[in-house]
């Protein structure tokens, strides 16, 4: 299992295709359900799109970590912490693109987002899973998803309020607390960030059920017998994940512990199923499209966001209104050509296409831009 897993990749690039296809619908009014996030509780497809992507970072860190093994432990720390403020710094970034705003109020600047929250997870599971053998990583594991949950139970009981609420919850107060209530995301119509600090602790345990998957597969002497192992893990998963989330229901926004369980479940599966038929079953020519678009993923993020940014910001006059460049591209081409539903999730597509191309560019002249 030295060699780089084909089905790693592959696996990387179709969660990052589908991340494009779920952030760019040519209208937000106009999308199938399945694309877009529950409101709340429950899971949709979409919201599998960044827990997997934590899960696939975790899988690859326990193949990346094998150069630390002759490094002193200071050093692989240094190294750890050094990649995840740069991550976190692209995320600041990120949101303050286009950098140059007519009146532009830094005390309204979101400090969070996804970026942020992959810099944060990566750094708690690296430090963690340092020199620690299995069973050190599980105790770990079930000790921050446990605390998670006791600690959400603690605030409820403490207020007096609904625990897992939107408006009530630990995370958004603990967020109010430190960064501001100014500084927080209002996508759900009130000041509360799905990227939170505490409930950064449940997605670092999501990089660490990835890192023991990424052990099975690692360790692996027999690949039938891996696959299975992986498929029991999976399935065993799932099951406690939807058990849990009886009583602490599953959400993406808070990164419940049950959200956590069922999700790495369904990426164990998943990975074990791409893992048999590409990896053991040489079914590899299909994939490489794929594992083409798993390749430079912070930059693709980073550059299909400012992309987005970008064409918000350019105007153009449709029948007598001013809209936005993105607006005018959908509907000009893609709500004639398909309706609005489709023409939007045709909007969504030829995006994920155009993203392709310049990866395939970019694989093609060998440049991987490490971030």
């Amino acid at each position: 299992m030295k060699n780089r897993l084909l089905s790693l990749d592959a696996f990387r690039g179709l969660t990052i295709a589908f991340m494009i296809l779920v952030n760019t619908p040519g209208s937000w009014a106009h999308v199938y359900p399945p694309l877009t996030h529950a409101p709340w509780h429950g899971c949709t497809l979409t919201d599998l799109v960044f827990p997997f992507f934590l899960f696939i970072a975790g899988t690859a860190m326990c193949f990346s970590f094998q150069k630390y093994g002759d490094w002193s432990v200071g050093a692989a720390r240094k190294q750890i912490l050094s990649r995840a403020v740069t991550i976190f710094a692209f995320g600041l970034l990120l949101n303050a693109f286009p950098f140059i705003r007519q009146n532009w109020d830094w005390s309204s600047f979101r400090i969070l987002g996804v970026l942020q929250r992959i810099g944060i997870s990566y750094a708690i599971a690296g430090m963690l899973v340092l020199k620690a053998d299995i069973s050190r990583i599980i105790k770990y594991i079930l000790i921050i998803l446990t605390g998670y949950w006791l600690l959400l139970l603690a605030w409820g009981f403490y207020s007096h309020s609904d625990p897992f609420g939107l408006e009530t919850n630990l995370v958004r107060r603990i967020d109010m607390i430190i960064l501001g209530k100014s500084h927080l995301w209002m996508g759900t119509g009130i000041r509360f960030d799905p990227e939170g600090l505490l409930s950064s602790l449940p997605a670092a345990a999501t990089v660490l059920l990835g890192f023991l998957t990424g052990i099975m597969l690692n360790t692996s002497k027999n690949g039938r017998d891996t696959v299975q192992r992986m498929a029991v893990f999976g399935a065993l998963l799932i099951i406690l994940g939807f058990i849990w989330g009886l009583v602490f229901p599953i959400n993406k926004q808070l990164w419940t512990s049950s959200y956590v369980l069922f999700t790495g479940g369904i990426a164990v599966l998943f990975l074990s199923f791409l893992y048999w038929i590409i990896d053991l079953k040489n079914w590899r020519k299909w994939a490489l499209p794929l594992a083409i678009f798993g390749t430079n993923s912070i930059f693709i993020f980073v550059g299909s966001g400012m992309w987005v940014k970008t064409i918000l910001r350019v105007k153009f006059d449709f029948e007598g209104r001013i809209i936005s460049g993105y607006s005018y591209l959908y509907k000009t081409i893609f709500q004639p050509l398909a309706g609005d539903l489709n023409g939007s999730l045709l909007f969504a597509l030829f995006h994920v296409f155009m993203w392709w191309l310049v990866l395939a560019w970019l694989y093609r002249k060998k440049i991987f831009i490490k971030i």
